[in-house]
């Protein structure tokens, strides 16, 4: 089994096609096609259903995907670990993060890591923690900056990177804009403005209000801060929010929650085992150079 059979093998699980995924890796459809045939004939099982229309995996093949990935992954951190004894930290480095997320501020860590290694591929996208923590363990993402859930995947490395306390948003004419605290089972009848599933403040707001005994609906899901900020302004529901998204509007008011309530924990995520850009990253993040 050669590398280049699965990182074929992946483009066309990717694409769901072979002409794409044979554009995508710059070389023939007869030779990726070939190629993928003897990957099925070595392991003795059909990868993909083959339409006119579509190429979809088969049960094999979805079990087979998994580990292509981190086969490659490995293989990618491999490379990286050479090039860094050497000094050159070349390749790529894949990062997922959440939106606004206070205890980094990415687009400062990573000019400042670009100076350094200019030659570094880097690429960077939004999501929800449970989505990126997925896409960290398939290969797809070397370090992901996410919220803390009740359980990490044992295949994966985390380490600290901030929290802070949970406050609720209200608009300016709500009741309790102008309560000094508010405790959670207050809110049991109230219209929420949240995050889908998923998301770590999401999951966080679920847990401490089912602790109080506050089973809450919620109205309105969005998927970026400032919609659930303007939605809170409008008075159109209320949201469990990190204190610091009070720094992004005056239009709203914060209240502290009264009790022992968990704060909003923010870690990072990475493959195991974590590939050279990734680790240097993590040093710059931490100890940023003077």
């Amino acid at each position: 089994m050669e590398l280049r059979q699965l990182e074929y093998f992946v483009a066309v699980a990717e694409e769901s096609h072979f002409t794409r995924a044979a554009s995508r890796m710059h070389v023939a459809q007869s030779g990726l096609s070939a190629s993928i045939r003897a990957l099925e004939k070595e392991l003795g099982a059909v990868l993909f259903r083959r339409s006119t229309r579509q190429v979809q995996l088969t049960a094999e093949g979805e079990a087979f995907l998994g580990e292509a990935r981190r086969a490659l992954s490995a293989t990618s951190a491999g490379r990286d670990a050479v090039a860094a004894v050497q000094g050159l930290m070349r390749g790529s480095l894949a990062i997922g993060a959440l939106q606004c997320l206070y205890s980094l501020h990415l687009p400062t860590a990573l000019s400042g890591f670009l100076t350094v290694h200019p030659g570094l591929d880097v690429r960077l996208q939004h999501g929800g923690s449970t989505e990126l923590v997925d896409q960290v363990r398939a290969g797809r993402l070397d370090v992901a900056f996410v919220s803390r859930p009740a359980r990490f995947p044992d295949d994966v490395n985390v380490a600290p990177l901030g929290s802070e306390a949970l406050v609720l948003a209200c608009s300016l004419d709500h009741p309790f804009a102008t309560r000094r605290s508010v405790k959670p089972l207050e809110l049991a009848d109230e219209r929420f403005v949240d995050f889908q599933p998923g998301w770590g403040t999401r999951d966080l707001a679920d847990a401490v209000l089912a602790e109080a005994g506050a089973h809450r609906k919620v109205a309105l899901e969005i998927t970026d801060v400032h919609s659930l900020l303007d939605l809170v302004v409008a008075g159109l529901g209320v949201a469990l929010v990190p204190e610091t998204f009070c720094h992004k509007t005056n239009r709203a008011a914060f209240v502290p929650l009264d009790g022992d309530v968990p704060a909003w924990e923010t870690v990072s995520v990475t493959t195991n085992p974590t590939s050279a850009a990734a680790t240097a990253f993590l040093e710059h993040v931490r100890v940023p150079p003077k």
